[in-house]
């Protein structure tokens, strides 16, 4: 059985999503911001922006394994351990994901980064949101709005060897 399906609607270009991101991102930035990515999509955005935007030091990665409301279901998932290469307490942080869908994951995520601190500010920035909340959870950029993506199907981003962005589209297991 193929889990590929085609999407309902055209999907957006990843790379060009990505430059309006940087862009957005840019435009969020303070001195003191710290950005952290959500493993793993977000972690390959903010590896990606850390170096475009010429930032010091390393970005911070989080995952939502331990919290999620799933996680008896879903168990630990093969992806990166949280790494914060700074002090949560009193830190602005900017929150990076690829996909923005029912807020479950950034509920998750927000449980964990309280685990490590109270940040002073926590702001959400995504490559695509694609609608169909859950949570009241929204983000304070989004590169691009995606809509008609049944709930049948997950959207996702892919990393090519040479670092170049695609979305997929898969169906839900």
């Amino acid at each position: 059985m193929n889990d590929m399906s085609p999407p309902a609607s055209p999907l957006p270009d990843a790379e060009r999503a990505y430059q309006t991101l940087r862009d957005g991102v840019q435009q969020l930035l303070r001195p003191e911001t710290r950005l952290v990515g959500v493993t793993s999509g977000g972690a390959w955005l903010v590896e990606r922006l850390q170096k475009d935007l010429g930032l010091p030091g390393a970005p911070g990665i989080i995952s939502s394994a331990m919290h999620r409301d799933d996680f008896a279901r879903r168990g630990l998932a093969a992806s990166a351990q949280t790494t914060l290469p700074f002090d949560v307490n009193g830190a602005d942080v900017l929150l990076l994901d690829d996909v923005l869908y029912t807020g479950r994951t950034i509920r998750a995520v927000l449980n964990e980064l309280f685990d490590f601190g109270r940040p002073a500010c926590v702001r959400l920035a995504v490559l695509v949101d694609r609608g169909g909340r859950e949570l009241p959870v929204s983000a304070d950029f989004a590169a691009v709005r995606l809509e008609g993506v049944p709930a049948t199907q997950s959207v996702a981003l892919a990393r090519a060897e040479d670092g170049g962005f695609s979305l997929q589209v898969k169906d839900a297991a």
